[in-house]
């Protein structure tokens, strides 16, 4: 296992890197230049080749990016004089809009992104995976047919178009909830709850109707191997067949899309973001999209390449302990 562990991490390691050289060369050939959006539209020679200077815009492309691969460890210093810019471990940069570390802006908003992802996550777990397996035990029965038409119907739905219907419904027509604000969970439990059920909804609804489809397909494969068969031989009770034996067994898919799910969520839901107004690593990502600030958008995605590969090891992980079939 320990040998097992080296292999993924140095992996992992190897991804991230690949991810970071190819954003880092997709930006580096775009037409458009930071150093002359910072200087301005009446800017000497001089002066935008001081500014490409400071941030380090001068030298290389593969200057460039061993410069930012090594200040993730050791950090850097860019810029020279009164100009200068101390970038201390873990080393991501600063935004090229406001010259903030981009560390401490992903770790500002990353509270936000991971209490609506986590919150949403829990939700659609338990909707899916109970209608999901419902829908196995009744296979072709009404309760089977009207749960898939229910979860084909959501999973055709936008999340945009659900939010809208949730903001419509439970805010302005019956006023049971307020309009979210994130408010942090050590500040007040309760109102960090309330104010996140409905953005927590709204993602909800689409992936619990994937999940239900997903889990009842693993469940009636599942329940149709012969160790299932042997179990209710010998007498087990229903409850322990399905879940102990039928359920495990049949998780296996569904823990695997859901690593990629959360660790997507976990870096930021654009859109849910930007319709509910949450200040998450989303909306701080596509705002750095529309002025093209490296930086920051260098740093999200490494976050969330971080998140989904990690994501992915811990699924492969656990399959250990939810399917004994696949030990190692």
């Amino acid at each position: 296992m320990i040998l097992y562990l080296g292999r993924r991490l140095l992996g992992v390691l190897g991804v991230l890197l690949a991810i970071a050289a190819v954003t880092f060369t997709i930006f580096y050939v775009l037409p458009s230049d930071p150093a002359a959006a910072a200087c301005g539209k009446s800017c000497s020679t001089e002066r935008l080749e001081a500014i490409r200077a400071n941030m380090g815009l001068d030298a290389p492309l593969w200057r460039q990016f061993a410069d930012f691969v090594t200040g993730i460890f050791t950090g850097r210093t860019t810029g020279t004089g009164q100009y200068a810019l101390t970038c201390d471990f873990p080393c991501l940069g600063y935004s090229y809009e406001n010259s903030q570390s981009v560390w401490d802006l992903l770790v500002d908003r990353l509270p936000v992104s991971a209490s609506l992802a986590l919150g949403a996550a829990a939700i659609w777990l338990v909707l899916g995976l109970t209608a999901g397996v419902t829908a196995a035990l009744h296979k072709d029965t009404l309760i089977d047919r009207a749960l898939m038409v229910g979860a084909v119907a959501a999973a055709s739905l936008p999340v945009y178009f659900t939010s809208v219907l949730l903001i419509f419904g439970l805010i302005r027509v019956s006023g049971l909830l307020p309009y979210p604000q994130y408010v942090a969970f050590g500040d007040d439990p309760l109102s960090w709850a309330t104010n996140l059920l409905l953005p927590w909804l709204a993602l909800a609804v689409l992936y619990a109707a994937m999940y239900a489809r997903q889990s009842r397909s693993s469940m009636i494969e599942s329940m149709a191997e012969p160790y299932i068969r042997t179990a209710r031989a010998k007498g087990l009770p229903r409850r322990t067949v399905v879940v102990k034996h039928g359920l495990r067994a049949g998780m296996t898919p569904i823990l695997t899309i859901f690593g990629m799910d959360l660790g997507g969520l976990l870096a930021g839901a654009v859109i849910t973001e930007s319709i509910f107004g949450l200040p998450g690593i989303g909306r701080l990502f596509y705002g750095a999209l529309s002025s093209g600030d490296q930086p920051v958008i260098l740093g999200v995605t490494l976050l969330a390449a971080t998140f989904i590969v990690v994501a992915n090891l811990a699924v492969d992980l656990l399959y250990a302990f939810v399917d004994p079939r696949v030990r190692y």
